[in-house]
Parts: structure tokens; sequence; C-alpha cells
């Protein structure tokens, strides 16, 4: 019996992405060791189909948490946003669960095994957006002279969401915690927290981002325990990543180069990258050339 799980999620659009996603996760040997389950928002029977013959489970997802129509507007693979709260109750038979957003595909097996070791002792283990190579983290609206309004990412979303301006305070500054990759011991008290805030959140907020606001809230104003792991673990800014050409393998831009874990076509930035798989990057080498390059997986 496989004590650990593998998750994701997609509809028929995300199809292709998720299958991508799969395979390069099972061309690492490790991965048998390891089980692979996906949650089924929309996925037509003929892509069930071919997923069933490569991973353990194909589970239909559902709205955990119920949400007014209004809100959903057939929009069905949104309910990624609340059912990653609640992995255990879909799949109960693994020690730890590790979710990877199927817009994601694995670069590296390192950051597999940084993510399940990082999540011992009932931690939630996580990368943030915080990064050296990122750049700007806030924005500040100058007012006058050397006044500015800061504005964040979290503070916005816990205010749009209903949260209060003490817990929307707290958590402001902090940095944000990517939850398109996480990994959760079963017995976690997360689990409880997280869907306790995203309950709040869905409540007075939209639905889009609703997940992400509620476990920065969980660790950052509730207090649960966290390791927040390198960016390099769940790469999303795209456009920075640099080609080593004599190890074959996409970097971080800034010495030590090190190999990008798992890299996560996240944000509207990467929509040429998702919505077609022969798009084309222009990718910075180590020695300062530019080459041209496919960034979807491909075996």
């Amino acid at each position: 019996m496989k004590k650990n799980v593998i998750i994701s999620l997609a509809d028929s659009n995300y199809f292709l992405l998720l299958d991508e996603l799969i395979d390069s996760i099972q061309r690492f040997k490790e991965s048998k060791n390891i089980a692979i389950c996906i949650l089924d928002a929309g996925l037509k029977e003929d892509q069930k189909k071919i997923l069933l013959k490569k991973v353990d489970e194909v589970k239909p997802a559902n709205w955990d948490i119920e949400v007014p129509e209004f809100k959903i507007k057939g929009k069905e693979w949104l309910k990624s946003q609340v059912s990653r709260a609640f992995l255990p109750e879909y799949f109960p038979n693994y020690e730890k669960y590790l979710w990877i957003d199927a817009d994601a595909w694995v670069n590296s097996w390192d950051a597999i095994e940084l993510f399940l070791k990082g999540c011992d002792n009932e931690k939630l283990s996580i990368a943030t957006s915080a990064d050296r190579s990122y750049g700007r983290v806030l924005r500040a609206e100058w007012i006058f002279r050397g006044y500015a309004k800061i504005k964040s990412q979290n503070y916005k979303h816990a205010k749009s969401s209903g949260f209060s301006e003490k817990i929307a305070r707290q958590v402001a500054l902090k940095p944000h915690l990517n939850i398109g990759v996480f990994a959760l011991e079963k017995q976690a008290p997360h689990w409880k927290v997280w869907q306790k805030n995203l309950r709040q959140a869905l409540s007075s907020g939209k639905i889009w981002g609703s997940e992400q606001i509620s476990m920065n809230i969980t660790i950052y104003y509730d207090g649960l325990n966290v390791e927040i792991l390198p960016a390099y673990c769940n790469w999303t800014l795209i456009e920075a990543m640099k080609y080593d050409q004599k190890r074959e393998t996409l970097v971080e831009p800034y010495l030590p180069n090190h190999q990008i874990g798992i890299i996560h076509f996240a944000g509207k930035n990467n929509d040429n990258i998702r919505n077609d798989k022969n798009y084309v990057s222009k990718v910075k080498t180590l020695d300062g050339h530019t080459i041209e390059k496919k960034l979807r997986f491909s075996n």
C-alpha cells in the first residue's frame, strides 16, 4: 500500500496539461512509490479512460462548501478552489497529501522530496512568491512626498473576502504562500482551520483565490506550523528562468542557479503557454545567449 499521494484536478480544457503533469511525474523511478489521484471537475469520458490507465483513482470533485450559483456561473473547474481543502475526505487511505495544480509539471524529483519532508510533524509544506528573482512583492501608491499607500495581495484578498481589518493587517506584509503546490499530513490540524477560513472567504468574496487567502490566514493569523520552501520548488515567474545548456535543464536566474523543481504556469502572463503546447518562448542561457524553447513538458 502506498503511503503518500499526489493529487491534482482538471476539467476537459486542462486535460492536456494534467496529462503532461502526470507524465512528468511518472518518468522518475521514485514515482512508483507514490500514488497519483485525480479530481474530475468536468473531464470527458474518453479523457477519464486515458487517465485511469495511468493513475490510481479518479473521483468527481464536489462543492464541499455550498456556494451560490451566481458565483459559479457554470465554471465547475472552480471546485479546485474548494476541494483541495478536503483531500483526506476524497482519498482517505494515505498519510501525506501533495497537491500540484494541473498547469504545472515536475522538472526535478528533489522538489517532491522537499515537499513531503517539509510536512513532517504536522506542518504545512509550501513555497512562497517572495524571492530575490521575483522583484516587487508589494505595490505602493505614492500619495505625497515620502508617504505611500501600501497594497499587498494578502491584504486585498483578505478584505475582499470579508475578513476583519485586524486579520487583513496581520497577513498584509507576510510572504504570500502559493497554494498551487503544497503538502500536508492527514492528521495535520490545518485541514479543519483552513476549511473554517475558506467558509468565511466563500461567504463574502469570490471563489477564485479563496483557498489561497484562507491558507495564508491559517498560517499567519491562526498560527499553524509551516515549512516555507524555496521558490524553485514552485516556480511561477516563467520569464525569469534561465537554461543551463550543460545540464540541459531550467534553473534559477541567479547563483547558484539551482535547478527548478516544479514549473508552474500560473497567472495571465502564462496564458500563451497554457493555451498552446507548441508555444515557443525566448529563454536566456547561463552563458548570456537567448534561445527559443517550448516550455510545456514533453516526453
